[in-house]
């Protein structure tokens, strides 16, 4: 009855749609050669890999409600993440409209700041914000703010989007609500709430190393501003009423997931619904409404198509039992090295699929490996620019600006800040045992 006891891996389904996924991802991660939209080979990977399994199932004669059973549990995976990347980006181009993000960008470069005051600045407010607002939410937002300070500028933009990127998801790491997988591994009770705040250190040092790094790439001097040719942008109706709505949606979700045990996408469109009653709001009063579903038109297709796609691709090879061989890491090394190297599988694959395999497994492990886990699968996306959610949503907003290539000639300093969170993780917890 359960998947899991059928491994199709050695199969010719298993070998076709692993190599289907390959060539996939090689596509993906060269779409500024071919100039091919990541979301193509992704979304068609994922569809494609499934229909073979089913082929494979009707040519043996094999039982289908195993293979319709997953598919269930996979689309309310992809749907959790789809409508709640849809509702945070409609939030985020509501903004936008409203010219809140204009005015953010108007009293940043009006203060004089240099690029790397505010390449740090951009940083600091990621790493803080997005424990508790999710670390995709904070790097959407903050690299919007990033590409309004100025459009051109690629020696600031493309490491300011990285340090964004970074930031988010080191931010996410020590929060149980702050990355995907961190409230995958809170949920399953591997960690008490606090026990998570415990990788505070590691996630802070291991970012700051990689900023600084970054920053020594970042131009010196000043975004242009002339006080008297620049006018300061002026508020539309409600614009920071759409703020405090955005806030407050997240905190609906995190406590509707928490207390009432809701996917966080349902507080989310919840959200979406009290938008809508707010632009029907203004519009009663006479106020300069918006409609929301000229905003939602704006909204990055090829982002949540991507999602569609990756996720897809990744359950066929999890349905197929390729991911199961990630537990015969813990029988071979040993759970830290094992642990470690999911950073870099979830780099590649994804970490939500990854994150969900180990906990299906369930290696006997202690409270601190499993911290380490949730590190290592929360930051470890970084060192890829689509191996996190936050990577692929600042893709789709800086599209032509952040790509792979461009991520990949400043992935070292990524490494490096990688290797020190992990440095700091061992010192803390294995050899002074605070936690």
């Amino acid at each position: 009855m359960e998947h899991e006891a059928i491994n199709l891996a050695t199969t010719w389904v298993g070998w076709l749609s692993l190599a289907v996924f390959v060539i996939a991802y090689y596509f993906i991660a060269t779409e500024e050669q071919y100039e091919v939209n990541k979301a193509k080979p992704a979304l068609f990977a994922g569809t494609f890999m499934f229909m073979l399994i089913g082929i494979y199932y009707a040519i043996n004669g094999m039982d289908p409600d195993p293979l319709h059973h997953e598919l269930s549990n996979l689309i309310l995976e992809i749907a959790e993440i789809f409508f709640f990347l849809l509702v945070a980006m409609t939030y985020i181009e509501t903004l936008i409209e409203r010219k809140v993000f204009d005015l953010m960008k108007y009293k940043l470069v009006s203060k004089g700041y240099s690029y790397k005051k505010l390449f740090w600045l951009t940083g600091l407010l990621a790493f803080f914000i997005s424990p508790v607002a999710d670390n995709l939410t904070t790097a959407l937002i903050l690299s919007t703010v990033l590409f309004t300070i100025d459009k051109k500028n690629l020696s600031f933009l493309v490491p300011g989007a990285i340090n964004i990127v970074v930031a988010a998801n080191a931010g996410g790491a020590w929060s149980p609500f702050g990355d995907i997988t961190t409230l995958m591994a809170w949920t399953a009770q591997k960690g008490e709430f606090v026990d998570f705040l415990f990788l505070f250190p590691a996630s802070i040092i291991g970012w700051g190393i990689t900023a600084f790094l970054l920053s020594l790439s970042v131009p010196d001097g000043e975004p242009a501003f002339d006080a008297a040719t620049e006018e300061k942008p002026v508020l539309l109706d409600g614009g920071m009423g759409v703020v405090y709505l955005g806030v407050a949606t997240i905190i609906v979700a995190v406590l509707g997931h928490q207390f009432f045990h809701f996917p966080a996408m349902w507080g989310m469109m919840f959200g979406l619904a009290v938008l809508k009653l707010y632009s029907v709001t203004l519009a009663k009063t006479g106020a300069n409404s918006f409609d929301i579903y000229i905003n939602m038109q704006k909204v990055e297709n090829d982002t949540l198509l991507f999602f569609f796609g990756i996720l897809s691709a990744v359950g066929a090879l999890h349905f197929l039992g390729f991911l199961h061989y990630i537990h015969s890491l813990y029988d071979l090394v040993g759970p830290t090295a094992a642990n470690i190297g999911v950073g870099f599988i979830s780099a590649i694959v994804d970490n939500v699929p990854v994150m969900s395999a180990i906990l299906k497994s369930s290696p006997t492990m202690g409270v601190d490996q499993w911290l380490l886990v949730t590190l290592t699968a929360g930051i470890g996306g970084s060192l890829i620019s689509f191996g996190s959610a936050a990577g692929v949503g600042v893709m789709g907003r800086l599209k032509g600006i952040y790509t792979f290539g461009a991520h990949l000639k400043h992935a070292w300093t990524i490494l490096v800040g990688y290797t020190i969170s992990m440095i700091i993780w061992y010192v803390q917890f294995e050899i002074m045992g605070l936690y």
